[in-house]
Parts: C-alpha cells; structure tokens; sequence
C-alpha cells in the first residue's frame, strides 16, 4: 500500500461524497459504495464470530482467511477497473464447504437461525454476505463487475450456513429445526 492513514477524519465527505480508490469522488449512497460498504460489514460481522471464546480452530482459521478474502474483494469494488478476487478462492470455498459439511446430518427441514452465540453471529453473517451479493449484482447492472465476485459470495454465503451448523452442534449440540 501507498501511504496509511495518519489523520482518520479528513472532512472531505462532508457533503455526502467519498473517494473511491481510483482517486474519483462519488456519492456516499452509490451503488459501488453500497457494495463494499456492505462487504465490510459482512466482514465485521465474522469479527463478532472470531471473538466468541472457544471456536474450533479449523472454524477459526477458515474464517479468518475468510476475511483477508473480503478485505481484497471490497478493494476490488472500490478501485473501478482492478481485480484482486480469483476463481481459486471460490474453490477453495467449495472445498473447505465440503469438508465442514461432511460430517453434519443431512437436511430434511430448514434450521431456524440461532444456536450458540457464534452460530447466531454466523447467521447473521451469512445473511449480510447475501445482502452483499445482492449489492453487487445490482452494480454489475451499472458497471462491469468480474463474475468471480458474485460467485465467491454466492459459495460464501453457503459456507456460513454450514458453519453455522457446525457451530451449532459445537456449542449446544444440536440445531432448531423449523417445525410448519
């Protein structure tokens, strides 16, 4: 990276604008910044799951690369034009998914969201990654957008509903299933 950050507020969005990292200023409720915006929320959110006490490590160490991987793919939306995110994280997605889930039950209803704290938090992680894809793929209708991003949120959101039942079982040893 260029320079950090040595003043943290800079008074420039003031007026409901903030500056991409091309350099080009847009409005703070711009699609683009709607979408990053909301990929760092997703990632602040596995941050709540990263700080309950007692993860298993594999959880953990997944999660974590996790967010390096939607550090890169907010970078990726907030310089128009350059590519950070491969197809080879959404692999790698898909076979940590695999792994995690194969252990875990069947589905034959839907699980309610909860669980523990750390499954609830990855619920609630899952649901904004899928907010994020939505985000993205409204911009992609605006600007051209590489399709490894919305296939990397698209597994992401997968991977946190089986890691929230993995969570699940870790922490009180079952799942709520939805009951009609």
């Amino acid at each position: 990276m260029g320079h950090r950050l040595s003043r943290i507020y800079t008074r420039t969005g003031d007026d409901g604008s903030t500056g991409l990292g091309d350099g080009s200023r847009v409005q703070k409720d711009d699609l683009r910044v709607e979408s990053y915006g909301t990929v760092d929320e997703a990632n602040s959110q596995l941050g709540v799951v990263l700080a309950v006490v007692g993860l298993p490590e594999a959880v953990r160490a997944c999660l974590v690369r996790v967010q390096h991987d939607l550090f890169n793919l907010g970078g990726e939306l907030c310089i128009p034009g350059y590519r950070l995110v491969q197809a080879e994280s959404t692999t790698r997605l898909e076979d940590e998914l695999d792994a995690f889930n194969a252990d875990l039950p069947t589905l034959k209803e839907f699980i309610l969201p909860g669980g523990g704290p750390a499954a609830a938090a990855c619920h609630v992680a899952r649901t904004i990654v899928r907010r994020a894809e939505r985000r993205v793929l409204s911009l992609s209708r605006e600007d051209s957008i590489a399709p490894e991003l919305l296939q990397y949120l698209n597994r992401l959101s997968d991977l946190l509903f089986v890691i929230a039942r993995v969570l699940a079982r870790h922490e009180t040893g079952t799942e709520v299933l939805w009951q009609r």
